[in-house]
């Protein structure tokens, strides 16, 4: 049996494993919050892999905020850069194989079918060049690794866009919601899936990995399905506003694909 470590456990990818983790008796979990293990301590983290034999470790801590990073981009690049190294280190030091989760915004958006993994990363923000300097360290440090990318996660749990709109679809009258970006919005439990799944295949690829929701859309687009999606007649409430506002810059057009062969 495979044992896997779930470092971020108290975020919403790390709690939808939790959820999905019983459809894998395979598999036997260790689910770590912040609280349980902050990986941008070195000592306790190489304390904690040393005392657990691990298989996996699925790397699910991150800081997540946007406009947050940009205003303090010191915390983000600590937990996004230095305790990813932090972690690829002890990883390498006790043979797991570390799948990192990773992000769309290590793209500029400028490209307008979209990127490949293979596709060199340009961010324009502090988050995505966090999030750039993290992957970095992976690749530099283990030889046998998943950098999985995805975007847009969304889910039941915590605060992202699905449950900020649900939100506001009950208190608002109207909700402005921007077409100017536009992406592959994720269920979370998806990627939990297909992250599990990989570990399971056999066959599985190494390196960078791309995997995204099926549909192409802009947030406003996701905001009026979200509507719909909810059943009780707030599509109307859904109004489009062409004049983005946000603290940092974000990629206009971050649209991930997988491998071109």
């Amino acid at each position: 049996m495979n044992r896997v470590l779930v470092t971020g456990a108290g975020g919403q990818l790390g709690q939808q494993l939790q959820e999905i983790s019983s459809a894998y008796p395979e598999l036997k979990f260790t689910f770590a919050s912040q609280a349980d293990l902050d990986i941008t301590d070195e000592e306790a983290l190489e304390s904690y892999l040393k005392n657990s034999a691990f298989d996996y470790c699925i790397n699910t801590a991150a800081f997540t905020d946007v406009d947050g990073a940009e205003r303090f981009a010191e915390q983000a690049f600590e937990v996004n850069a230095t305790g990813v190294k932090y972690l690829a280190m002890a990883c390498h030091k006790h043979h797991v194989t570390l799948i990192h989760i990773s992000t769309d915004y290590v793209f500029d958006g400028k490209k307008k079918e979209g990127y490949f993994p293979e596709d060199i990363a340009n961010p324009i923000n502090a988050y995505g060049a966090s999030k750039l300097q993290g992957e970095m360290y992976v690749r530099h440090i283990l030889e046998q690794y998943a950098i999985i990318r995805s975007s847009w996660l969304y889910s039941d749990y915590g605060k992202n866009f699905y449950t900020t709109i649900s939100k506001k679809l009950l208190e608002e009258k109207s909700i402005g919601v921007t077409n100017a970006q536009t992406g592959r919005p994720t269920h979370a439990k998806d990627l939990g899936k297909f992250i599990l799944d990989w570990i399971m295949d056999k066959q599985r690829q190494y390196g960078i990995i791309h995997f995204a929701g099926p549909e192409i859309m802009t947030w406003y687009e996701f905001a009026k399905k979200i509507a719909i999606e909810q059943g009780l007649g707030h599509e109307g409430k859904i109004v489009k506003d062409n004049n983005y506002r946000s603290f940092a810059p974000r990629p206009a057009h971050s649209v991930l694909r997988m491998h071109k062969a």
